[in-house]
């Protein structure tokens, strides 16, 4: 079998940044509110005329520069993304086009806020039977456009931002497990109500409100916390490796508490899970990626550790990845 790894990532924040003291401003919350509560002080929103594929495309021009990539070696790209620039094309297509990709096979997949563990995964399977060689997976979203800002109960959660990476056949270490599970009969859970077939733009679904994230909160926490667990513990143990085995753990960065609790279940030492929530919020399918991009840079992840992606989002869906840097 062929060793397939990550040789390069990237990332993107746009420059704007809201701060829990403007969303005081905004709604009736306050700073100790969202940090007691989420762990979140701020997070990035793109400027106006700012669409997705902008930033998956400056997260995929930094991936492939660390990867010593060309564009014209890629042969496939996979977006994943709940905020495409419009239903289609793909954001897939809008990138390619321009990094100038031309050999690359393209598309995009809904996967929430597990997108990117998902294009990992697929990305994997294809370099791993021969078909590709060279992959770029990006978690790319724009959920400011589809957040609430008069519901306090959300718009506190979410950011825009972008992460990257390019995965190619590794001679040593590379993915060392996997492990995807979804479950639609809890879909109501968390939903975009609007937009859709189901319900296609109008004037009744407007007056609603049905284009912005509608989510119950408090029945996600207790299924988050259980189920990024059992992702995280299954795919270890796929791979022969215990929670003492990781050295870095990233999360889907939703909740902090949410996080505390997985880590907590696990017996995972607390000082071994990155966070950026604090800095960026949920970031949906570019949650992970971008906190894995800035581990790399940060140095906290060193070749030959052992690292493991979790993520957990609307379907419901989850997966877990365990890697050998």
């Amino acid at each position: 079998m062929k060793k397939v790894g990550i040789i390069g990532v990237g990332e993107y924040f746009p420059a704007r940044v809201l701060t829990n003291q403007d969303l005081e401003k905004m709604v009736d919350t306050s700073d100790e509110w969202i940090t007691t509560r989420t762990g979140i002080k701020e997070r990035h929103i793109v400027n106006e005329g700012e669409a997705t594929s902008d930033l998956a495309i400056k997260a995929a021009k930094e991936a492939l520069q660390n990867a010593g990539i060309k564009p014209q070696d890629l042969e496939l790209i996979i977006v994943a993304t709940i905020t495409p620039d419009m239903q289609f094309p793909s954001v897939s297509c809008l990138v390619q086009h321009a990094l100038g990709a031309k050999k690359a096979c393209c598309f995009d997949i809904s996967a929430a806020c597990a997108g990117f563990v998902y294009g990992i995964v697929t990305a994997q399977q294809f370099i791993t039977n021969g078909i590709y060689k060279n992959a770029l997976v990006i978690g790319a979203e724009v959920l400011s456009s589809i957040t609430d800002w008069q519901d306090r109960s959300t718009c506190v959660l979410f950011g825009d931002g972008a992460g990257a990476a390019v995965l190619s056949e590794v001679k040593k270490g590379g993915i060392l497990s996997t492990y995807l599970g979804s479950d639609g009969s809890m879909a109501d859970l968390l939903m975009l109500p609007g937009g859709g077939s189901r319900n296609p733009a109008s004037h009744q679904t407007i007056d609603n409100r049905m284009h912005y994230i509608k989510m119950r909160g408090n029945e996600l926490f207790k299924l988050a916390v259980k189920i990024m667990a059992e992702a995280a513990k299954t795919a270890l143990d796929k791979a022969g490796l215990k929670c003492e085995d990781v050295d870095c753990f990233i999360p889907h960065q939703a909740n902090l508490r949410i996080l505390t609790a997985v880590a907590k279940k696990l017996g995972l030492d607390e000082k071994k899970i990155y966070l950026n929530i604090h800095k960026y919020g949920n970031v949906s399918s570019a949650s992970t990626a971008t906190a894995l991009c800035q581990a790399v840079k940060e140095r906290v992840i060193k070749k030959g550790d052992i690292v493991v992606l979790d993520a957990f989002g609307a379907g419901l869906v989850w997966g877990a990845c365990v890697m050998e840097w």
